[in-house]
């Protein structure tokens, strides 16, 4: 991975840890190690955005969060979001989102929020990855109640990458700004029958409750699934940059286990469930199983 790589991906990193802070491109260059010219060039050439505005995008979206999920007074989010009056945070958001944050705050429909991937990530899933070491995979039998889930249908896609390519990466920020029974996105492999035609098995949703009739945004389906048992796979907290030998890791455990030994068998006509990767917690797929 080259210098330049991962320069910018510490200029991420220090902007995702103080985001509340205010950021100077001199903070930026220090960290990653480059003049603040050369940062603000490579910054914008491998992220597409001039830094400022990267750091307003990420300030926005996670202000619309808090917007949604407490309690809080518009003029303290705007300070709070680094703006000098509510007036210029009002317009910002207007423009990230078309709509006032007031408005949303009583109302939060969907939003296509900011998702700031990180560079280094588009090349690590190119590379070759071997499990050098065993790690230890946490297996718990889980209950997915009756539900709904709202999703963004790819055309070919059997997995994450092909699924971007597809459909692009803006989807999890919409996904982001709705309220999920499980408290975030999933990503799903779907059984044939809750497959459209001409459309992936692989797709991006969030679960709501089954009697849910708040808004959908275009473009995605709504499809009903039953109660399920699961056994929810887990493996070991990993760096950020193994993620795909984390992933890689927990699936072959799952393709190994046996689920007799505990009385169930595997039940291929509900979603298998991935969560996003977060290298803190270790990789988690959920497998619907029945009662032998």
């Amino acid at each position: 991975m080259t210098d330049k790589i991962l320069a910018v991906q510490r200029m991420q990193d220090y902007i995702s840890e103080h985001a509340e802070e205010k950021i100077t491109l001199c903070d930026l260059a220090r960290v990653a190690q480059f003049s603040p010219f050369y940062c603000a060039r490579i910054f914008r050439e491998l992220t597409g955005l001039a830094p400022a505005d990267y750091i307003r995008r990420v300030r926005l979206s996670r202000s619309a969060l808090r917007l949604r999920d407490e309690k809080c007074k518009v003029i303290d989010i705007a300070y709070d979001s680094g703006y000098d009056s509510v007036d210029g945070y009002q317009r910002a958001f207007y423009n990230e989102f078309g709509r006032n944050p007031h408005e949303y705050a009583k109302d939060p429909v969907p939003l296509s929020l900011f998702t700031p991937y990180g560079v280094k990530f588009r090349n690590l899933w190119k590379e070759n990855h071997h499990m050098e070491n065993i790690s230890s995979v946490f297996i718990q039998a889980v209950e997915k109640p009756k539900r709904k889930v709202i999703v963004k249908r790819g055309i070919k896609a059997n997995e994450y990458w092909s699924y971007c390519q597809e459909v692009g990466c803006d989807v999890w920020g919409i996904l982001m700004s709705m309220k999920s029974l499980c408290g975030e996105p999933v990503c799903l492999w779907l059984p044939e029958q809750y497959r459209a035609e001409g459309t992936s098995e692989y797709v991006q949703g969030v679960e709501v409750a089954a009697d849910y009739h708040g808004a959908v945004p275009d473009g995605f389906d709504v499809i009903d699934l039953p109660a399920a048992n699961y056994l929810q796979f887990q493996g070991e907290p990993f760096k950020e940059e193994d993620y795909c030998s984390a992933i890689a890791a927990v699936q072959a455990s799952m393709e190994k286990y046996d689920p007799a030994v505990i009385g169930y068998a595997w039940d291929d006509s509900n979603p298998r469930i991935q969560i996003e990767p977060r290298g803190e917690r270790g990789y988690i797929e959920l497998k619907a199983v029945r009662p032998l």
